[in-house]
């Protein structure tokens, strides 16, 4: 039965991805998140935000489970090593840490950020 619930759940964002690759879509019309938007959030939708990638790495670490992309073909594997041992309150507070401490980069994207200031650290202490 779980196994049938996650064949479905992957199905269900294949289909949803795909229908998204389908429309036609501008890099004006795709909002791009940033430190901004970030230090204005509620911590409910700071979560929120951050359930969002964790929840398209791990459709994307199921999409590719047998045939896994190579570091060229995507970043997703190399940000799951980066962020190993990070809960989404540790990445939360880290973020809110780092736009305090650099008010003056607040239109640096969210996602700039977790991957320079926390993946690639995160990286360097996994090898």
């Amino acid at each position: 039965m779980s196994m049938k619930l996650q064949m479905r759940s992957a199905l269900a964002a294949t289909c949803m991805t795909l229908a998204m690759i389908a429309l036609p879509a501008r890099a004006a019309d795709v909002p791009l998140v940033t430190g901004e938007q970030w230090t204005a959030s509620s911590e409910g939708v700071k979560k929120a935000y951050l359930v969002g990638i964790a929840n398209l790495m791990q459709v994307q670490s199921a999409y590719h489970a047998a045939n896994p992309p190579t570091d060229a073909q995507s970043f997703v594997p190399r940000l799951a090593k980066g962020m190993q041992g990070q809960t989404l309150d540790s990445v939360r507070e880290g973020l809110d840490r780092w736009y305090a401490a650099n008010p003056t980069k607040l239109k640096r994207p969210v996602l700039d950020t977790i991957w320079f200031e926390m993946a690639v650290p995160g990286l360097q202490k996994n090898k």
